[in-house]
């Protein structure tokens, strides 16, 4: 499991596929006091970031809160977003029991707000990449808001998508933030990993590797 960076406060690491966030998963493999400050739901990969000491957490936590820890994410979804650039604003209720999110119309108890911003990147098909700045942090927030317009994510069966020959396709690619004890910027990227359904926009990962080497 690669460890991009590592100070006495934080540590910022690539989650892989298949593991839990939380106690018992990521925590265990890091190993000593770890502290999650943030998640990512097991079938998805990427970038996170996690505590190594009590203020570095409490840090982290109000970053987030004053949404200053900001978390870009990389979605291959079924269908063309219109426009190819906007918001997505919704009330979502998170099923416990069914481990499942709901859109929907009016606020009760347990529904909360969830907002994000999106562009696309690059069409192959049906196909649509897409780049995503998460504004809240909700249970399968991306997952249900694309899907509810009609635009499930490859691979996330559970939301409707019809592809069933691959993990779920998002990807947490960035993050950005001050450091919660210095105060200095944090800032790192990190691509999908080139197997379906992302070899399908092999050609645009392959040229913004190439950007990012000439800068």
């Amino acid at each position: 499991m690669p460890i991009l960076y590592r100070d006495r406060d934080i540590i910022l690491c690539l989650k892989p596929v298949g593991v839990s966030s939380e106690a018992g998963g990521m925590p265990a493999l890091l190993g000593g006091e770890i502290y999650c400050v943030h998640r990512l739901d097991a079938a998805v990969g990427g970038l996170m970031v996690y505590a190594r000491t009590k203020a570095a957490a409490a840090g982290l936590s109000r970053l987030i809160a004053e949404r200053k820890l900001q978390k870009r994410y990389l979605a291959i979804i079924q269908g063309r977003p219109e426009p190819e650039r906007g918001e997505m604003r919704d009330l979502l209720f998170h099923d416990q029991a069914k481990n499942k999110t709901y859109v929907v119309k009016r606020s009760r108890r347990g529904v909360k707000e969830a907002e994000l911003a999106y562009r696309l990147l690059e069409r192959a098909g049906e196909l649509s990449l897409v780049e995503i700045l998460l504004k809240t942090g909700r249970s399968h927030q991306i997952r249900v808001q694309f899907a509810s317009r009609g635009m499930p994510l490859a691979g996330d069966v559970k939301y409707g998508s019809r592809r069933r020959d691959c993990p779920i396709a998002l990807w947490s690619a960035a993050l950005r933030f001050p450091h919660p004890v210095t105060g200095k910027p944090v800032c790192l990227e990190a691509m999908p990993p080139l197997i379906q359904p992302w070899t399908d926009f092999s050609d645009y990962f392959m040229a913004k590797e190439h950007e990012n080497e000439i800068h």
